[in-house]
Order: C-alpha cells, then sequence, then structure tokens
C-alpha cells in the first residue's frame, strides 16, 4: 500500500489545521493506529507552524507566501516534508541543537518534532533557499485496517 499527496499551502496560520486534518483523514482511511497519527499530526502542525512564522523572504517580513507539504504512506512508514522559501535553517548544529528555556514562549517545535518521529532531518533547499523539515515515524495498523501494508 502507497498513498502520497503534496499541498501548496498559503503562509498564513488557518494552513496548519487544514494540512493536520487531511493527514489526520488519511491515516484514519488508512487504518493507522490513532495513535502513531496523533504523534504525526502534531510534529506536521509544529512543521507547519514553522514554515507560516519562519518561512518568508529573508528580504521582507510580510506573512505573503507559501509553503509545501508532501506526506507518503509507504509499506511500513510515513515519511513528511515541510518546505518553505524563507532563509532557512542556521548552520548545522548551531540553534538546532539548543532546547529553549522552560520560561519561553516558544522555540520547541524542532524539539518537539525530534521526540515525537523516528528520524528527523532538517536541511535548506539548494539554490533559492528556504528550510525543509522531513520525518519519518513506523506505522503501526488498527485490527484489520482496510489499506494495512502486507
Amino acid at each position: 500500500m502507497s498513498i502520497w499527496w503534496s499541498l501548496h499551502l498559503r503562509r498564513d496560520a488557518a494552513s496548519v489545521p487544514l494540512a493536520r486534518r487531511l493527514l489526520m483523514g488519511t491515516m484514519e482511511t488508512a487504518g493507522v493506529d490513532p495513535d502513531i497519527s496523533y504523534d504525526l499530526s502534531v510534529a506536521l502542525s509544529e512543521a507547519c507552524a514553522n514554515a507560516v512564522e519562519h518561512g518568508g523572504s529573508a528580504a521582507t517580513s510580510d506573512a505573503s507566501g507559501a509553503y509545501r507539504v508532501t506526506a507518503y504512506l509507504d509499506g511500513e512508514k510515513c515519511r513528511i516534508e515541510v518546505a518553505d522559501s524563507g532563509p532557512g535553517f542556521p548552520s548545522r548544529g548551531r540553534a538546532l541543537s539548543r532546547r529553549a528555556p522552560d520560561y519561553a514562549e516558544n522555540g520547541r517545535g524542532l524539539c518537539l518534532i525530534q521526540e515525537l518521529a523516528d528520524h528527523v532531518d532538517f536541511g535548506n533547499k539548494p539554490g533559492r533557499g528556504g528550510a525543509v523539515v522531513s520525518f519519518d515515524k513506523m506505522l503501526k495498523w488498527k485490527k484489520d485496517a482496510p489499506l494495512m501494508a502486507v
């Protein structure tokens, strides 16, 4: 069994629940275990929220533009990628490995994605720039799932 979809979304806060609902609906229809679906949907929400907040052009501070979400359910694994057209991530290892202080109001999204997924990659798009967050998780299935991998 293999399912994939891709969305091109406006950098608007209303796009985050849209992406999350589409992922949850896909996994529910396929018969993925609800706990796995929930973990992936929270991780997706964090990645989308980062794209909405930070994914604009480095030259402007407006909220225009778009970002892309792609999800693959392939066999026993789900892989999700969120790509924006912002300035991208800083040099490897510096800001990505730091945890936000307990009193901070934000800054925990990337750490949360790392905790909820089995494998995570934070990178930058070659050429035009922009951040790419991709993560995957092994799937568990409900008993008698309609699209369960064999």
